[in-house]
């Protein structure tokens, strides 16, 4: 079974967070919710009360396949600043292990150097950071690129998350997670 984080921060989009732990969880991917910043109860920018299940500073990171970092704001400015968040994205990127963010949180990649070279999407109007940043954006809802797995918005998290089963569960099990979710 593969094994993934998802760090979570304070003001965090909680619908790209929750959709990532939710389908990946029924595709059979086990999830660790990390909480950044010390605290295991994350408040979301919607004021939506998340208990994490770790701290991040706290895991042992080696047994994971995947590092996933939901947008929204100023939940990815929390994740920039994190030096586990950095320490970890940049270790999976260097390994070839997936490291995967939607909405605002690629600019987090961008900032830590992850997306040199790479191609990638961010919310719109945030694609000067990833540019800046070495990447080429695509503008595209979802984009993979090797071991970068990239999501434009909470619009495209339903997407995003099933690349993100396919790729850490098999392309039988995420068809079978997007049929019971009735997903077109």
């Amino acid at each position: 079974m593969s094994k993934a984080v998802i760090f979570f921060a304070q003001g965090l989009e909680e619908c790209e967070g929750l959709l990532c732990v939710d389908l990946l969880r029924r595709a059979g991917v086990e999830v660790t919710v990390a909480a950044v910043g010390g605290q295991r109860a994350i408040v979301s920018s919607h004021k939506v009360r998340i208990e994490s299940d770790a701290l991040a500073e706290e895991l042992d990171y080696a047994a994971f396949d995947a590092c996933i970092l939901p947008g929204g704001l100023p939940g990815v400015d929390n994740l920039k600043a994190d030096a586990t968040v950095r320490r970890v994205c940049c270790e999976f990127a260097a390994q070839g292990k997936i490291v995967a963010a939607i909405c605002a949180a690629p600019t987090a990649l961008a900032a830590f150097g992850v997306l040199n070279g790479k191609k990638a999407t961010v919310y719109p109007g945030m694609d000067a950071a990833l540019t800046e940043g070495g990447c080429t954006y695509t503008g595209l809802p979802l984009t993979i690129d090797g071991n970068i797995v990239t999501g434009e918005a909470l619009g495209a998290a339903i997407p995003f998350a099933l690349a993100l089963a396919r790729i850490l569960a098999g392309g039988e099990t995420s068809d079978r997670v997007r049929k019971a979710i009735v997903y077109q």
